[in-house]
């Protein structure tokens, strides 16, 4: 995977900065730190990559990562066997399909400086076919309306549209962690609509940093989320209620703090992690709050020389034994063989009820069923 220079107008912040316009410049201010999940996601592409080009009997050197672990190979072995099934599927349809990895993506005649790279295409007759890994487990990412994959496919059809005559663009994001697999298709005459009538001027306004701040869900991983004006004082908006109690609160306000609680403790953490940063490494001081030594627990300076004095003294009861997770014994007996010996010993209790947002796509339970599972608890 090669690397590359640092767009603007980014595709993966495209649901930002096409909210948001100024944001884009903004951003350019704040230092470029690579996150922990990142650098995850970074090694699994590479890994997945590897995979993909020996199943297609490419050369390709196996990369090395602190992050290799069972887990990341069993996710990249999927991504790689669900590519092979969509590129089968194209070779019923079309006698020499085509198949790239990794391809750089040009999309400057819609966005400034626009550029991006494409994980995985595949060109069957009329329909281009484009399949993004994410191996990010923290959010749910679907492929309806992603502007991410939107400007991937204007990149690629830059390259491709005039050598296929390519009518529809089907979009598939795979997020294995989530055990999401989200495929969207738009006629290409929809998504050249999209951009011209959305995207041209929206880019233009971000490119010069124009356009009014505007806060929302995108703000989730904009560098400039926590000095941002514009998302404080839509979350400080909040305060009208003047933290009363929850008996005091019509229905609709109760509502309306709901659809908004989430990312208020979210951004208040970011507050919080962001100035005990600038305290411990940048020597801040903030005006009313000091640095105090936390609270810690005790530890064993070394557990074997712990386990042989305590024995010697006569305790003999020290050590605890129990069995290893259900995931960990799957991963160490194979998935077929796991539910052949141990299937019938492990069930999935249902979950505990929790209040979400009517967006979220698992059925909705009734009062009664509550009551119902709670009942049958209690007989157990």
């Amino acid at each position: 995977m090669p690397p590359q220079k640092h767009a603007i107008l980014s595709a993966s912040s495209a649901h930002r900065w096409l909210n948001c316009n100024p944001s884009a410049r903004l951003e350019v201010k704040f230092e470029n730190k690579e996150s922990e999940a990142a650098a995850e996601g970074t090694a699994a592409h590479a890994l997945a990559e590897h995979k993909l080009r020996k199943a297609l009997k490419m050369r390709s050197k196996k990369p090395v990562s602190v992050y290799d672990c069972d887990e990341m190979d069993d996710y990249t072995d999927g991504y790689v066997a669900f590519i092979l099934e969509v590129l089968g599927e194209a070779k019923v349809r079309c006698n020499d399909p085509i198949i790239l990895i990794e391809q750089k993506l040009d999309f400057t005649r819609f966005v400034p400086d626009g550029f991006g790279t494409g994980d995985c295409i595949i060109i069957a007759d009329k329909t281009l076919h484009i399949i993004d890994l994410k191996y990010g487990q923290g959010i749910l990412v679907e492929a309806e309306n992603n502007p991410q994959m939107m400007l991937y496919a204007l990149g690629a059809l830059e390259i491709y549209d005039g050598l296929y005559d390519i009518e529809e663009i089907s979009m598939t994001i795979y997020q294995p962690r989530r055990d999401n697999i989200s495929t969207w298709t738009i006629p290409v005459k929809e998504l050249n609509v999209w951009a011209n009538n959305t995207l041209i001027p929206k880019a233009q306004a971000a490119f010069k940093g124009e356009g009014e701040y505007c806060a929302g869900s995108w703000c989730t991983f904009c560098k400039a989320a926590v000095k941002c004006r514009a998302r404080a004082e839509e979350k400080l908006s909040l305060a009208k209620y003047e933290f009363a109690m929850p008996p005091l609160l019509t229905d609709t306000e109760i509502e309306d703090i709901l659809a908004k609680l989430d990312d208020l403790t979210k951004w208040a953490n970011e507050i919080t992690a962001y100035a005990q940063d600038a305290a411990i490494n940048h020597g801040k001081v903030w005006r009313g709050f000091k640095l105090v030594e936390g609270r810690s627990n005790r530890k064993y300076t070394d557990e074997n020389a712990v386990a042989e004095t305590a024995m010697k003294a006569g305790y003999k009861d020290i050590y605890k034994q129990s069995l290893i997770t259900i995931t960990e014994m799957e991963r160490l007996m194979g998935k077929k063989q796991f539910a052949e010996i141990l299937g019938n010993l492990v069930y999935k209790p249902k979950g505990k009820p929790v209040l979400v947002s009517a967006s979220d796509k698992r059925p909705a339970i009734t009062l009664n069923d509550v009551k119902i599972e709670f009942n049958e608890n209690m007989e157990d």
